[in-house]
């Protein structure tokens, strides 16, 4: 039997017609409007725990769709870093600092409120039913709906700042020109959400938790740690050394105070971020894989250390294109996005996160063979007898294996899951948290950094780190163990480093452009918000 979330969100969208509210899409307005679809609307469809559980999927199934994860929000967001390249034809929009050359430039604006919108009409019915409901469940699906509306608003104000908060429907507050709250107004909210979820949701392995794939308590703690941090990185002050440029050398980087964050006390967040992420890990809930390799096979979606992924179910309407883009192997010939040699070189040898995650010997959907990287050609170029190729330029492309376990490598769309939260994030979370709480970092700080590293084969960090140095250290650790899952991006960010270290490459590998001007530090908002809310007089600067 099939447990997984998605088989759930399937089931009830071809049982069901439900109101727009929880299907529309659009600007933020008309993601929030409930015009009824056929017969049914939110008086006369919210009767039983069955119609609770059928709205929630669909709360859910907006992740999956083409203003999110089907590929625009991970296309703004996981192709404009300092490690990433391709193809050209693909990364020359948003991976080169053009979002709007996008086609779905709006897709995350309208998404999360999409998300935003559905959540919102579930709180309100769900929260009537007094009967033909079991209580827990009832608890489980607010909590739910609190999580994933503090997720989309935690999504927003880090890729647009201030936006409009909207924590009712249209028809308990009709008000339809909502003014852009401050970014602190916008996290108030995320974090009122995410404690409240944190209060209802079950931890994972419960019996009343629902289907792998729904969000769980120890997930509400760990985006509670993950704004917290979000927050005190963005108002610390201080510098950031990287490893980049045009020699991939080691830059030292005065860091910005984020735009918003002025009033935020840096050193306040950073302590409640290291107790949140410590109350987590001591409640053994999660634990990592111990191989690099199982933790991106297909039998390993939902468990253990994957807290939560986008969910995607073959022969469905909820697939993607991940494997296509990401993969080796794609309709392609050869995927069309990978990670720099210059990224490559940040790892040690033995590091199972290269030696194993990386694709060194593979062949086209036609049979050509490759190897890489071509400077370990002793190592990589023949194999058992077979001699694989490598020009020594377009042919260095670092090919992950964290989207190659499809069902069928050999389509377009597959059912690739997307992390969204990995256990593996709560320990560099604590590490970076206690560093910047304690003013350099700590035994326990060390220690969660060490347990990364071991399950890499990576070598012990450098002891006796000053604070700053600690903090260069842990950024580049997430860029290792997170390359190309949309972590690289927001870290530079929220950082304050992003213009900087973009800038210093300027033309990177494949000739991809990482100029940045000051308004890429912000995604443009939809035009049709701008028109449709009154209360929005212009758009995010440069835009």
């Amino acid at each position: 039997m099939n447990n997984n979330i998605s088989h759930y969100i399937n089931k009830a969208c071809r049982i069901l017609v439900i109101p727009a509210a929880l299907l529309s899409l659009g600007s933020c307005t008309k993601a929030l409007e409930e015009t009824p679809y056929s017969f049914y609307s939110p008086g006369n469809f919210y009767k039983n725990e069955s119609d609770a559980k059928i709205a929630m999927n669909g709360v859910y199934s907006a992740l999956n769709t083409w203003e999110m994860y089907q590929q625009p929000f991970w296309n703004l967001t996981v192709l404009d870093d300092d490690h990433v390249s391709g193809a050209d034809w693909f990364l020359g929009t948003s991976g080169a600092g053009n979002p709007q050359g996008y086609w779905g430039v709006d897709g995350p604006w309208v998404g999360c409120y999409t998300i935003i919108g559905r959540a919102n009409t579930v709180l309100e019915n769900v929260g009537k039913l007094e009967t033909d409901i079991d209580a827990e469940i009832k608890q489980r699906i607010l909590g739910e709906c609190y999580f994933l509306r503090g997720w989309a608003y935690f999504q927003l104000v880090q890729l647009y700042g201030g936006v409009p908060i909207r924590t009712m429907t249209l028809s308990e507050d009709p008000e339809r020109n909502r003014p852009r709250a401050s970014v602190e107004e916008v996290y108030a909210a995320i974090i009122a959400d995410f404690k409240k979820a944190e209060t209802m949701l079950f931890p994972a392995g419960h019996a009343k938790a629902g289907e792998l794939g729904r969000v769980t308590r120890g997930l509400a703690k760990g985006m509670l740690a993950k704004t917290y941090l979000t927050m005190a990185s963005g108002a610390a002050t201080g510098n950031v050394s990287v490893r980049g440029g045009q020699d991939n050398g080691y830059y030292t980087y005065a860091k910005n105070i984020v735009a918003g964050y002025e009033n935020i006390d840096s050193k306040h967040y950073a302590e409640l971020a290291r107790d949140k992420a410590m109350e987590l890990i001591l409640d053994n809930e999660y634990s990592l894989y111990d191989s690099w390799k199982e933790l991106w096979a297909k039998g390993s979606r939902n468990r253990r250390e994957h807290m939560w992924e986008v969910q995607s179910m073959t022969g469905t309407a909820f697939m993607n294109n991940l494997h296509n883009y990401f993969s080796a192997l794609s309709t392609f010939g050869r995927g069309a996005t990978w990670f720099t040699n210059h990224h490559y070189l940040d790892y040690e040898d033995a590091d199972l996160r290269v030696l194993d995650g990386v694709v060194h010997n593979y062949a086209t959907n036609t049979g050509t063979k490759y190897f890489y990287p071509s400077w370990q050609a002793a190592i990589y170029k023949t194999i058992n007898g077979v001699t694989y190729n490598n020009n020594g330029t377009t042919d260095d492309r670092a090919y992950v294996i964290k989207y190659a376990d499809v069902s069928d490598p050999t389509l377009a769309n597959s059912d690739a899951y997307f992390p969204l939260m990995r256990y593996s994030e709560i320990y560099l979370i604590y590490a970076e948290a206690a560093n910047e709480a304690n003013d350099g970092p700590t035994t326990e700080a060390y220690t969660y950094l060490k347990k990364v590293r071991d399950r890499a084969h990576a070598t012990e960090a450098p002891a006796g780190m000053d604070k700053e140095q600690f903090r260069s250290f842990v950024i580049a650790e997430r860029a290792r163990e997170f390359a190309l899952e949309g972590v690289r991006r927001f870290d530079l960010m929220r950082w304050g480093i992003y213009l900087q270290v973009m800038n210093k490459i300027g033309t990177g590998q494949n000739n991809i452009s990482k100029v940045r001007a000051p308004r890429n530090l912000l995604l443009p908002i939809p035009l049709s918000e701008i028109n449709s809310n009154q209360s929005i007089p212009g758009n995010n600067p440069g835009w």
